[in-house]
């Protein structure tokens, strides 16, 4: 059965563990430095260009990368080191933003030069977040697991509170070159950070998955868990309209309380502010509401913010509005990313955050250009109140589409399987691999064996199985045979692997339905094709096992 998750644990707990602490302190400064870079790109672009959707392309450039290029980073979070994965993605970023230092102070840079430079600042982003998100739970318990990244999310709108104000006063007293200057300072700290730290990962006996067969892996895990969809679903719908808020507010800025760099600054701060309001409350919150309730309050109050801010001409108004979203951010996100983690085992997770972060940021992009393009046809107050009658659209479809509850299921592995030995000698990459198991079954068992066999399929499927049949025999009506292919004997091995401890109640009901003398008998079978190669047009393409 499924145990609530442990939320009374003060959400400073996982600052006790020392690895977890310093890349947590590390990724501070770089957080820093990336809002100050924010600030810097976003007043350079509404300086050198008039269209208000250019502005909002900014934020746009940075998300885009995320939504296509994080699946593949989620599959080579799971298959490769990923500390060297996050040292590999800072070291670009650092790079990229010295160029971009160079570029501004030489005034050598244009508006789809700036957006390029923020893509490839995106990109850098893109293949480090999946590899970080997954490399908590490998530094913090799953007890520890939801304040982690409540902390996360805290530690980054601290930076948010204070880095938009610090990118302000930088970009109004010296340019937005030395914004981007302060950037590539401020990747130093975490690049130092990732190289001290020596993770004790298991080294998989099964050689690695490659890149496209990791990523299938990933989609069809992520499509066979009806949880993991709904949570994707809620946060394309967040990001779609929550977007609009935060792609607007230079132009906010700007044109709706008549301010400047450093006056936009100083809201990102509000925003920051409430963000760790948010942060600080939400192990409380999770004890006096459901997922679901803390979501459309997320909604709901984003959905406030936006009018309010759309309607004001007041800095404090439209500031105090901003800490409303703020917390409504760090709330909704964080329980997002908690629940696809706790809901994914270890083997899968980066992916299924990829595939989290995909969807999120995709609304984000696709929203931000949106709200772009609505702004520069109907002004950025209109574009703010239709965004805040979408928002409320996102909340309805709880309705229809609730969140998962906040649940800890025991994902570590079944460990059950033994790899049997075989009489025919096979290569790892030989198939494919017929598997059939034979199950004998009462009629007064059978709605309850079908109903089995049901979530038996899901599972199978999730893990990497193909071509899974149930059959009955038609002499022998007690015999129900199930059947199931893997392209590869190491896929059938991998699969087994795949298993998790949450598995077992299914196959222990399964084995007690059985009436058989001895265990369900297991065939394990190689496939092959009894056709004349003078017949098989396709035989001189096809490589021997």
């Amino acid at each position: 059965m499924d145990t609530p998750v442990a939320t009374r644990k003060s959400i400073l707990s996982p600052l006790g563990n020392s690895t977890f602490r310093s890349i947590w302190f590390a990724s501070i400064a770089s957080n820093l430095g990336g809002l100050i870079q924010g600030v810097g790109a976003a007043w350079m672009m509404a300086s050198i260009s008039t269209s208000e959707n250019m502005v909002a392309l900014v934020q746009a450039s940075t998300t885009l990368p995320i939504m296509l290029f994080s699946l593949a980073s989620g599959a080579i979070a799971d298959s490769f080191d990923r500390r060297r994965v996050m040292l590999s993605a800072q070291i670009f970023m650092f790079v990229v933003s010295a160029l971009l230092t160079t570029f501004a102070y030489l005034d050598l840079i244009g508006p789809w030069g700036l957006l390029a430079f923020t893509f490839m600042i995106g990109c850098g982003v893109a293949l480090n977040n999946p590899s970080w998100q997954a490399s908590v739970g490998d530094m913090v318990g799953r007890d520890d697991l939801p304040a982690a990244v409540s902390l996360n999310s805290m530690g980054f709108n601290i930076t948010r509170s204070v880095g938009p104000a610090i990118g302000g006063v930088i970009v109004a007293t010296a340019g937005a070159a030395a914004a981007f200057a302060a950037n590539s300072l401020s990747y130093f700290a975490l690049m130092y950070a990732l190289w001290r730290w020596k993770p004790d990962s298991g080294r998989s006996t099964l050689p690695r998955e490659r890149l496209g067969s990791a990523i299938a892996a990933g989609l069809r895990y992520v499509s066979m868990s009806p949880n993991l969809g709904k949570v994707l679903f809620r946060g394309f719908m967040f990001g779609l309209t929550a977007s609009a808020i935060m792609a607007l507010l230079p132009i906010v800025a700007r044109d709706l309380v008549d301010g400047g760099p450093l006056t936009y600054g100083l809201m990102l701060g509000a925003f920051g502010a409430g963000a760790i309001g948010g942060a600080v409350s939400s192990a409380r919150l999770r004890e006096l509401l459901s997922s679901e309730d803390i979501v459309r309050v997320s909604f709901a109050g984003f959905a406030l913010a936006a009018a309010v801010i759309g309607a004001s001409s007041s800095t404090l108004v439209s500031s105090l509005a901003l800490m409303i979203a703020g917390a409504c951010w760090v709330l909704a996100l964080s329980l997002f990313n908690t629940v696809v983690q706790l809901s994914t085992p270890r083997w899968v997770v980066g992916r299924a955050l990829s595939l989290y972060q995909t969807a999120t940021f995709g609304g984000m992009a696709a929203g931000s250009w949106m709200w772009g393009m609505f702004a520069e046809s109907y002004g950025p107050a209109n574009a703010l109140h239709a965004s805040s009658l979408l928002m409320l659209v996102g909340l309805a479809i709880g309705f229809r589409l609730p969140m998962p509850a906040m649940a800890s299921l025991d994902l570590n592995p079944l460990n059950r399987f033994n790899e049997p030995p075989l009489a025919l000698d096979i290569r790892p990459r030989s198939g494919p691999i017929v598997i059939q198991i034979d199950y004998e079954i009462d009629d007064s068992d059978l709605n309850v064996f079908l109903s089995l066999m049901i979530e038996r399929r899901r599972i199978r499927i999730r893990d990497g199985a193909r071509n899974w049949t149930l059959m009955r025999d038609l002499e022998n009506p007690h015999l129900w045979i199930e059947t199931y292919h893997t392209p590869t004997w190491v896929d059938y091995v991998r699969h087994n692997q795949r298993r998790t401890q949450q598995d077992a109640e299914n196959a222990d009901q399964l084995l007690a339905l059985h009436r058989g003398a001895s265990r369900p008998r297991v065939h394990r079978m190689i496939e092959r094709q009894a056709i004349s190669p003078s017949d098989d047009v396709f035989h001189q393409h096809i490589e021997p096992h």
